[in-house]
C-alpha cells in the first residue's frame, strides 16, 4: 500500500508531466521542415528542408554572408531527390538522394549536390556539414531579385528546373 506522500509525489509528478508535455506541444517550430515535390523532364524530383523565416533580419549579405557555403534550409541537411538521371545547368547528376548546400554570391551561387544525406547541416562551430571531397555535382547560378518579400524559405519545382526563394532573392537552377 503507497503512503500518502507517495500518492502526493506520484500525482504531482503525473500533472508536471501533463503542463510540460501540452506547453511543449503547442510551441511554434521555428523553422519547421517543409518538402516539394514535383516532375522535371521524366524524374520525379523531391526537395526536404527546414524553413526558417526572415523574421526583420537581413538574411543574404548579412545572417547569410556572401561566400560561405550554407546548408540552403535549417536544422536537418536540406535534401535533393531524384528517380532518374537529370541534367543541372549542363552537367549530369546520377539518380539518387544528396544534400544541398548553397554557396550564395551577390548575383552568382554555387549550388552544391553532396552525396551525405542523413546528418546535421551544420558542424559544432556553425559551418556547414559539407564534405567537398564528397561533392557529386557543383554548379554555379544567377540569383534574381522577388517582387516582394518571401518571409519563409522556399523551393519551387517547374519544368524547367527548381528555385531556392528567401527574402529578396530567388534562385533558379535549370533541370534537363
Amino acid at each position: 500500500m503507497k503512503t500518502s506522500f507517495q500518492l502526493k509525489a506520484l500525482t504531482f509528478f503525473v500533472c508536471a508531466f501533463l503542463v510540460s508535455s501540452t506547453a511543449f506541444a503547442q510551441a511554434p517550430i521555428a523553422s519547421p521542415r517543409d518538402s516539394v515535390s514535383g516532375i522535371i523532364a521524366g524524374s520525379t524530383i523531391k526537395i526536404n528542408f527546414g524553413s526558417p523565416g526572415v523574421k526583420g533580419r537581413k538574411i543574404f549579405g548579412g545572417l547569410q554572408p556572401y561566400g560561405k557555403i550554407w546548408r540552403a534550409g535549417a536544422n536537418q541537411m536540406t535534401t535533393f531527390e531524384t528517380s532518374k538521371d537529370i541534367n543541372v545547368e549542363g552537367k549530369t547528376l546520377p539518380a539518387g538522394k544528396y544534400s544541398l548546400f548553397a554557396t550564395p554570391g551577390e548575383t552568382d551561387w554555387t549550388i552544391i549536390f553532396n552525396s551525405v544525406n542523413n546528418a546535421w547541416g551544420i558542424k559544432r562551430d556553425g559551418s556547414a556539414n559539407d564534405d567537398p571531397a564528397k561533392d557529386v555535382l557543383v554548379v554555379t547560378v544567377k540569383s534574381k531579385p522577388t517582387k516582394a518579400l518571401v518571409e519563409r524559405l522556399t523551393y519551387k519545382i517547374n519544368k524547367r528546373g527548381f528555385a531556392l526563394i528567401w527574402e529578396n532573392t530567388e534562385v533558379p537552377v535549370m533541370v534537363k
